[in-house]
């Protein structure tokens, strides 16, 4: 039958989530209720009770209560969470997860829900959804209710919020429970059942990723394309770590220069690692590296005011790379695939690595770019990563074709040998 899970503190929100669980035994699904709270006794019996949740993270229920410290609690009931709710997707005792809560409850939800695969229902009604949620939300695709007043109580306000919420994850849970792979399967997308690529892009190598995008479509995949946000980065390397992926495309690294240098789109120190980790074949190039993107021009950095800039729209001024700069991306790209558990292959455009440093660019620098080549030669040499030189640009449709058809012959050869 269809679960749903209920998860939060349930000293403080006993009522609400004794509600809610009424609401959804009558939406006609089964409810697993887990207790996150440490300091309060509970108001309601829960299925898994804040004992066993301290324990799944490592620790005693009563460690917590000595030590007196909220914000350590906090952090060690989202990791019993965490690992309870896994626990119960892996039973096939979860299709839908449901929280409601302020600050700490929907930070210990929020944790606990972005390890579950995507596709599975994840809801949080929170008095902090009308601001900015992305420490909650993550890469995730948990969906965020506002609850217009604190969660303190059934009333006017509050039970019309919780009542569409408990309907909505009710819903999503059985619709789910229809089409899932069954007790611990992950949640594919892909429904037509073409293999899944990941490609990234920015707007400045959209041509070859374009292309490649195209030729893998006729392969026989579903591309799904990522911008190189800081957020789209960091979403590819979520889902590429779940395993999702039968091939990474991963054209663009924009990203990993805004981590050096300081720019805003950064996706974190972790880019380009995932697929590596997860064995996932891929293909990388450098697309984009011959820049750094920051905000509005008015709010550029002094440190970089005196370097090549140019205004790219009004929300975003970009400067480019130096020699130095190249030097050390070209270590750390090297570094990241030195590591990688599957097959990898780099393909390097000669001739330029985005619009703006195309031959007669505003940042052709062929230096800094032979910079970057060579220090990525230099360590991957002696690694299984093998390196393919191209005598174009990254946006030459061959360019991107040829990286195409390389990913499309490693997934092949990767599945051969399996």
């Amino acid at each position: 039958m269809t679960s749903v899970v209920l998860v939060g503190t349930l000293d403080t929100k006993g009522v609400e989530y004794g509600w809610l669980r009424e609401r959804l035994l009558r939406a006609g699904v089964e409810v697993v209720l887990v207790d996150t709270g440490v300091m309060g006794e509970p108001r309601l019996t829960a299925d898994v009770p804040r004992e066993e949740v301290a324990r799944a993270a490592g620790t005693e229920l009563s460690h917590l209560r000595a030590a007196a410290d909220r914000g350590a609690a906090v952090t060690t009931m989202a990791r019993g969470a965490e690992e309870t709710l896994l626990r119960l997707y892996a039973e096939g005792r979860l299709h839908g997860v449901l929280a409601v809560g302020g600050s700490s409850g929907t930070s210990i939800a929020g944790r606990a829900m972005r390890a579950l695969p995507l596709g599975v229902p994840k809801l949080v009604v929170s008095s902090m959804a009308s601001g900015d949620v992305a420490s909650y939300v993550g890469s995730s695709d948990i969906t965020m209710m506002y609850s217009v007043v604190d969660i303190a109580g059934i009333n006017s306000v509050s039970a019309p919020v919780l009542a569409n919420a408990a309907e909505a994850v009710a819903g999503m849970a059985k619709a789910f429970s229809r089409s899932s792979p069954g007790p611990g399967g992950p949640a594919r997308p892909g429904a037509d059942g073409r293999p899944l690529i990941a490609a990234s892009m920015a707007g400045v190598t959209t041509t070859g990723v374009d292309a490649a995008r195209e030729r893998l479509t006729e392969l026989g995949y579903e591309v799904l394309v990522f911008h190189v946000s800081g957020a789209g980065g960091r979403t590819l390397e979520t889902l590429a770590g779940q395993g999702i992926f039968a091939g990474v495309l991963d054209l663009t690294l924009s990203e990993l220069a805004d981590d050096l240098c300081g720019g805003i789109l950064t996706a974190g120190p972790d880019r380009l690692s995932a697929a590596g980790r997860a064995g996932v074949p891929q293909v990388v190039s450098l697309g984009a590296l011959d820049l750094v993107k920051f905000g509005p021009l008015e709010t550029l950095p002094e440190r970089a005011r005196y370097r090549r800039v140019r205004v790219h729209n009004p929300s975003i001024t970009v400067i480019r790379t130096t020699e130095a700069e190249c030097t050390e991306l070209g270590r750390r790209i090297a570094a990241k695939l030195r590591a990688a558990t599957g097959p990898t292959a780099v393909c390097v455009p000669l001739r330029g690595l985005s619009t703006l440093g195309a031959p007669g660019g505003p940042y052709h620098d062929p230096g800094a770019d032979r910079a970057l080549f060579s220090a990525l030669r230099d360590g991957l040499r002696g690694s299984a990563a093998r390196l393919f030189d191209y005598d174009t640009h990254i946006n030459d449709p061959a360019f991107g074709r040829a990286a195409a058809d390389r990913l499309h012959a490693m997934i092949g050869a990767a599945a051969a040998a399996a």
